[in-house]
């Protein structure tokens, strides 16, 4: 099983603020370029993120947090305004789709008010091969999403999805195996 381990991290650093700003840099870009400009928006994906496959395509619109917390594999696919809050690792296998206003948030705050905006969590998420998000999905800290499986439209996933399942909702449920 993968690390799930909380990763904690105090907002506002000098590091994290250096580290946010190299990414957002590279997203601006990345977002600036014209449509037609594949080579140059996938050489700054490739600096932006940990590790990319071959045949990538992100619509426009795309946010991070760091980049290089973001792994993924061949053929991956995201829609327009895909946001990834990546504090923790993101892994995502080959051939994915993710439709369009999809947040995949590794981020999480204290539920305890006091002091809840200097610090924060992160946990891991793991997206396994031949996944399709559909489009505004939120996928939560911490979830593992198997093999071959739909999330459908709409869904808020707040638990594991198994391999070779579909399920929907918020949160999202059980539907079907395929």
């Amino acid at each position: 099983m993968e690390n799930r381990e909380k990763i904690y991290y105090k907002r506002g650093t000098e590091k994290l603020k250096m580290k946010n700003i190299r990414a957002h840099k590279l997203v601006q870009e990345f977002n600036s370029i014209s449509v037609e400009s594949f080579e140059r928006k996938e050489k700054i994906i490739k600096e932006l993120f940990g590790t990319v496959g071959e045949n990538l395509s992100i619509e426009h619109n795309f946010h991070c947090d760091l980049g290089y917390n973001i792994h993924v594999g061949d053929n991956f696919y995201a829609g327009f305004n895909c946001t990834i809050l990546d504090m923790a690792e993101v892994r995502i296998g080959k051939n994915c789709m993710i439709g369009p206003n999809v947040g995949i948030y590794t981020a999480g705050h204290s539920i305890e008010p006091k002091d809840r905006n200097k610090s924060g969590y992160a946990i891991p998420i793991r997206i396994g091969d031949d996944v399709w998000i559909g489009g505004s999905c939120t996928i939560l800290p911490g979830i593992t999403i198997g093999d071959n499986s739909i999330v459908a439209a709409g869904s808020v996933v707040t638990k594991d999805v198994p391999a070779n399942t579909v399920v929907a909702g918020n949160p999202a449920k059980f539907i079907k195996s395929i």
